[in-house]
């Protein structure tokens, strides 16, 4: 195996796609310059057409931002003050910040040491009168076990947000994320399997009426312009990133393929390397996952292994270090450290590996030989 120090292994190189796509993102944005159209328009509405196709939802709506995904979504179900939301603390802030910013309760669920995702086993005992939604975290691209979700939901008059913002593409028994829940949350930030050139997302619904709703909260709940029936917020998609994420969208599928190989190629090295005692790859429990992230478990000597690979010239990276039921803004929520064990273990044992698919079979194996080094040593 390769053990040679002049390789380097980024965590993400968006700009080797270019390849494959500048010609086409280059023609999509001269169109958009050329048509005058920078926010919303048809490019808009040919993505959302398309995404929406693509996930097997009805609808799409296109907003601004994963995050503002998740809060117009949170809007259009009309969560408000004092409402309890149901979801995970081991995500990207953004999930539970969302709920926060419109006075509503996060509450917090453990999660499942295998997948990562929130715990379907756990959330009816956390569901009260004050509780209005559950948003499931499809985490590193894998998706959340819907079905005990779907029925908690329906018994309990509940809204199911997908927060697919890391699974585009991402199966749950044949259905695609984004497809299973009332929304699907979407962000098309650079690092995601399908990113744009900045900021971008997409809410996807299979209901007209919620449809209708969420593109009137787009526009600062305007209907028609310049009356206003409700409070919306400015979270219109810019047609020049609809324009990148179109050019993107037929690729999608070939780069998915190839992560996956990726980490099937990290799961068979691990394995003939012997070190499967000393780190746990993800396991893929429900397919398709998409590997936004390969995420490995190392017990005790996680920090120490990502500073060895750093060394070595290979980039890593910790999500998340802290659960955000210990983080300081929402200590007024009264949770303590040992409250959620699961999500804590996972923020001290947990570190995502290079999976892009333009890795080279050199830099995979590169990755797996230095790892087992270290693990040997």
């Amino acid at each position: 195996m390769n053990h040679k120090q002049n390789i380097k292994v980024p965590l993400l190189d968006i700009p080797l796609s270019y390849k494959e796509v500048l010609a086409d993102v280059e023609r999509n944005i001269n169109e958009v310059i050329k048509s005058g159209y920078f926010i919303l328009g048809p490019v808009v509405e040919e993505l959302e057409q398309k995404i929406a196709a693509y996930c097997g939802a009805k609808y799409a709506v296109g907003v601004s931002s994963g995050t503002d995904a998740l809060l117009i979504s949170l809007m259009a179900a009309g969560i408000k003050e004092d409402d309890e939301v149901i979801t995970t603390p081991f995500t990207f802030f953004a999930t539970a910040g969302s709920i926060s910013r419109l006075g509503a309760k996060p509450v917090y669920v453990d999660i499942e040491p295998d997948t990562f995702n929130i715990n379907p086993e756990q959330i009816e005992k956390n569901i009260t009168k004050k509780t209005r939604a559950i948003i499931p975290v499809h985490l590193y691209g894998q998706c959340a076990g819907m079905d005990s979700i779907l029925d908690l939901a329906k018994k309990n008059n509940l809204t199911v947000i997908e927060d697919a913002a890391q699974a585009i593409g991402s199966e749950y028994k044949d259905r695609k994320a984004g497809s299973l829940g009332d929304y699907g949350c979407f962000s098309f930030f650079p690092t995601k399997n399908l990113g744009g050139f900045g900021d971008g997302g997409m809410v996807t619904m299979d209901s007209e009426k919620l449809y209708e709703q969420v593109k009137i909260l787009r526009v600062h709940g305007s209907q028609p312009k310049y009356y206003h029936k409700i409070i919306g917020g400015n979270f219109r998609l810019d047609a020049i990133q609809a324009a990148v994420v179109l050019a993107k969208l037929k690729y999608l599928d070939q780069w998915t393929d190839k992560r996956r190989e990726n980490a099937q190629t990290y799961d068979r090295l691990f394995k003939e390397m012997g070190v499967t005692d000393s780190l746990t790859p993800p396991r893929e429990i429900v397919p398709r996952h998409v590997y936004n992230q390969y995420v490995i478990r190392v017990k005790d000597k996680r920090d120490k292994l990502r500073n060895f690979l750093g060394e070595n010239n290979i980039a890593t990276e910790i999500y998340y270090p802290l659960p955000l039921h210990l983080q300081d803004c929402f200590l007024s929520l009264g949770y303590k450290k040992g409250d959620l064990p699961e999500s804590e273990k996972a923020a001290d044992e947990t570190i995502a590996l290079p999976i892009f698919p333009e890795l080279t079979t050199d830099q995979l194996e590169y990755v797996a030989s230095t790892i087992t080094r270290f693990i040997k040593k």
